[in-house]
């Protein structure tokens, strides 16, 4: 198989699995440790396939995705973020150079706040009681997939 045809596979196959978690975690507000699991599996699959080199390059994806996980660790003791939203976000860093990542959390952070503001209009409508939880991996799979279109619309730059 032409390595090509396989970067797309792995592509348009991280993009199915990130509408799956978007869609099961507005329905339950969960994103499965399986999913997160088989996302991070197929990084270093995809890094062969892309030719990125195990040292530094992959070691530093590696750094980053556990500084990632670091990071939304505390939005999760905070109350802010699921477990599955801290897991997700890594696995997915893990697809991603370290400036895609840096891009990455910024379009989650920009869509997770028009999500939370929907939400919380949404609360209030409904007059539910407690406090609103917000599907954020519908935030995250966005960022990945904004950024998984760039491959194919900036191809010619």
């Amino acid at each position: 198989m032409d390595k090509m045809l396989l970067t797309d596979l792995l592509c348009a196959t991280l993009a199915l699995m990130l509408l799956w978690a978007a869609v099961v975690d507005i329905r339950t507000r969960t994103i499965g440790n399986g999913l997160n699991l088989a996302i991070a599996l197929m990084a270093p699959l995809f890094w062969w396939v892309m030719g990125v080199e195990l040292w530094p390059d992959a070691a530093i994806r590696v750094a980053v995705a556990v500084g990632v996980f670091l990071l939304f660790a505390v939005a999760f003791q905070m109350g802010a973020m699921g477990g599955g939203d801290v897991k997700l976000a890594a696995a997915l860093a893990l697809w991603f150079a370290p400036a895609d990542t840096l891009f990455l959390i910024v379009l989650m952070s920009l869509a997770g706040g028009v999500l939370t503001v929907i939400v919380m209009i949404e609360h209030r409508l409904k007059k539910n009681e407690g406090r609103p939880e917000v599907p954020y991996g519908v935030a995250i799979a966005f960022g990945g997939l904004w950024l998984l279109a760039q491959r194919f619309l900036n191809h010619f730059a």
